[in-house]
């Protein structure tokens, strides 16, 4: 006998929200009121009281945030929101429209003639290169202002510190933010990994991916796999969506002016300087995404090479 057809409600992606949605709030909820259960208890609270979800910095570690790490902050994101659209772009365009190919009478030179590649790709190796420059520019000033002490662990208590931190968030009793002179454990460890981690990952994996990377290098191709790096480089990228998302959020909800006013003003009071600088990155990034797109590259494409069909 043959199966019944599905309907056009079963085969619609709303219908499946109507389930995933209120589903996801359940454990959610359940999950909050077990946090709040497990901090009710004596062991826990002496857990929480022994590890308080700091760990203790340096004495030399400097105290808030200087200006160039706000506009560190800002470009970073602005060169990630490019990232991203055109990474996503290149992955999902299968029949690009229009491409670039280099101008090989330029800075640089090679033997071969250049590959013809998509906009897109020019797009997200461009960005790419640019957010490069920028992170060496954040490695040094992080290491040579003493920066890098406020997101490097220095003992293995981050650890149980984090766990707390992890505690009060979930069981919606969150941390006392303090990020101008220490931030939590779990901040930490979240910054840690973005910066050191997730970040080197990017650049390798997607080196390994790019037209730069040696073909020719048969040992160094073997010992390192394209399809190592494609496994790694997709995965990385939704991660710095997730910590953007969540990022953002806990700066809203935890203190939206002071903490505005720590990226963005360099200062530590509660005004609406930082919301309104805040706010003013936010149209530009909205402007850069929305002229991300062929009419506007072109032109740009087109001084470093032959933009066509």
């Amino acid at each position: 006998m043959a199966a019944a057809p599905r309907t056009k409600a079963a085969r619609s992606p709303w219908f499946k929200l109507v389930w995933i949605v209120p589903l996801i709030i359940v454990v959610l909820l359940a999950v909050v009121l077990l946090a709040r259960w497990m901090t009710g208890l004596a062991s826990v609270e002496q857990f929480m009281t022994d590890y308080p979800g700091k760990q203790p910095l340096p004495e030399s570690a400097p105290v808030g945030f200087p200006a160039w790490l706000g506009w560190q902050h800002f470009l970073n994101i602005f060169f990630l929101v490019l990232i991203v659209k055109s990474g996503w772009q290149v992955r999902t365009n299968t029949r690009p429209k229009v491409f670039w190919t280099r101008n090989n009478k330029g800075l640089i030179r090679t033997k071969g003639s250049p590959k013809k590649i998509s906009l897109d790709l020019w797009l997200h190796l461009s960005v790419d290169a640019l957010w490069v420059l920028n992170g060496i520019i954040f490695y040094v000033l992080l290491f040579v202002t003493g920066q890098w002490m406020r997101i490097v662990p220095t003992s293995w208590d981050v650890i149980p510190n984090a766990l707390t931190a992890t505690l009060h968030y979930v069981s919606l009793d969150w941390p006392l933010e303090t990020g101008w002179v220490n931030y939590n454990a779990l901040q930490l460890l979240a910054y840690f990994a973005t910066v050191f981690i997730a970040a080197p990952l990017a650049i390798i994996t997607g080196l390994r991916m790019s037209g730069a990377w040696p073909q020719n290098a048969t040992r160094l191709n073997k010992a390192y796999p394209i399809e190592w790096a494609r496994a790694v480089h997709y995965p990385v990228m939704l991660y710095f969506v997730a910590f953007t998302i969540v990022h953002v959020t806990l700066v809203l909800a935890t203190g939206a002016l002071n903490n505005l006013n720590h990226m963005y003003a360099a200062n530590d009071e509660v005004n609406w300087v930082g919301f309104w600088i805040f706010a003013a990155s936010l149209v530009v990034l909205a402007a850069a995404w929305i002229l991300a797109r062929p009419l506007f590259l072109r032109p740009i494409a087109s001084l470093t090479g032959k933009v066509g069909r």
